[in-house]
């Protein structure tokens, strides 16, 4: 099930005030390169990345879950330029094949277990055109994600005031659950989350069995080794086996 993070609409409205234009967003761009490509973004959200490619010449497919999500990312500038599928990654099925599959945001680690990952990177490798690349992050396992977690931010929007406070619930094993409290123009709504933290190991051994290999592990957005000790991040490239 979609949590109220991804689902309401009014919070959908306003996704982009944490998770907007960054480093990022410049890596996954800047793979794409200036020659027009096939570009499959699997759990696109509110399409702020996904019509950037579009901007930039590319052929794009946007898939998502939410209704809401897709509901701004229609409305976002360029948005027509996409084709927007509501859908899972996990069940996501189209004739096309794709010169870059990227999943981003870390929506990797809503993947609660083995079957759904192993699902997702099916459905990775299916759409691959021949010398295609996936790539996506999630957060590194090993650092301390419950004390950086738990934080108030404050913004001004074209709707008020807005308030977002994330509090960690629990952290066992590779899950972590956390609330996160909206407060919009006075109305407070609170999402309840859980994520995967997922072993660089575990995602390698799971690409294998969906037919891809491992052919990148970096620990930041500049391309720097994966230091399993103090990287943030775990940006994976896979390619067919």
């Amino acid at each position: 099930m979609v949590d109220l993070h991804y689902a309401d609409a009014r919070l959908a409205a306003i996704y982009d005030l944490e998770s907007g234009w960054s480093e990022d967003r410049d890596f996954y761009l800047s793979l794409a390169g200036a020659s027009p490509i096939s570009v499959l973004d699997l759990g696109c959200g509110t399409g702020l990345l996904t019509a950037a490619f579009a901007r930039a010449g590319h052929r794009v497919t946007g898939v998502d879950p939410s209704p809401a999500m897709l509901v701004v990312a229609r409305q976002r500038k360029d948005g027509s330029l996409v084709r927007w599928v509501e859908a899972t990654a996990e069940t996501f099925r189209d004739a096309g094949r794709f010169d870059l599959v990227v999943m981003t945001g870390n929506a990797f680690q809503v993947l609660l277990d083995e079957a759904q990952a192993l699902a997702v990177l099916q459905t990775m490798a299916l759409h691959l055109a021949p010398n295609g690349r996936v790539v996506f992050e999630t957060r590194n396992p090993a650092l301390d994600w419950a004390a950086r977690w738990n934080k108030e931010q404050h913004w001004t929007t074209d709707q008020g005031p807005v308030l977002i406070r994330r509090c960690v619930r629990q952290r066992q094993g590779d899950m972590i659950d956390f609330t996160q409290e909206f407060v919009v123009s006075g109305e407070s709504l609170t999402s309840e989350s859980r994520l995967r933290f997922w072993q660089p190991i575990q995602i390698e051994r799971l690409a294998n069995a969906a037919g891809l290999r491992l052919t990148g592990l970096w620990g930041d957005w500049a391309g720097l080794d994966f230091d399993p000790t103090q990287s943030e991040e775990m940006v994976v490239e896979l390619r067919a086996a």
